[in-house]
């Protein structure tokens, strides 16, 4: 397996529940990561975070799980390598800080703290159905998101 410390992070933040439209949308980022041999790191729980998993694991991808809780038993079925924190809605920022770029795929309050940890850090981050905060780069759909997001990592 390649050095996994040589290719490129790509964290995905999005609410924990989603409607179907938005599951689907999800899969299909998780495939665009996996297709461009990026790694996935998550939330690792429900929604969005067990969409863009399920997609990146059915590609042959490597899918990262950021827990909340003390367990690596709570993370969704298609997160790899599960990391239990036991720190609640703080693990936000150790997701943010494990990625080399964010992708935000629509959300809540859970996923704009994670988008205010990376601008915050300086992190770049490509917005996907999300809000429209100063430095957030929009895409039209997932293949777009995963293009700029690894333009961007590699300009760091």
């Amino acid at each position: 397996m390649e050095d996994l410390k040589k290719r490129i992070w790509i964290g995905v933040s999005g609410a924990g529940e989603c409607d179907t439209l938005l599951y689907h949308l999800a899969e299909e980022l998780g495939r665009e990561i996996a297709r461009n041999q990026a790694v996935l790191v998550c939330g690792g729980l429900g929604g969005v975070m067990e969409a863009v998993a399920k997609g990146a694991s059915e590609q042959g991808g490597i899918t990262i799980g950021i827990l909340p809780g003390y367990e690596k038993t709570g993370a969704n079925p298609y997160i790899q390598v599960p990391i239990p924190t036991g720190f609640g809605e703080a693990r936000n920022l150790i997701l943010v800080r494990c990625a080399d770029v964010l992708i935000a795929l629509a959300g809540g309050a859970g996923t704009l703290s994670e988008i205010a940890f990376a601008l915050k850090i300086g992190k770049p981050v490509v917005g996907l159905n999300t809000f429209q905060i100063s430095g957030v780069i929009p895409a039209e759909n997932p293949a777009q998101a995963v293009k700029k997001a690894l333009e961007l990592a590699g300009k760091k």
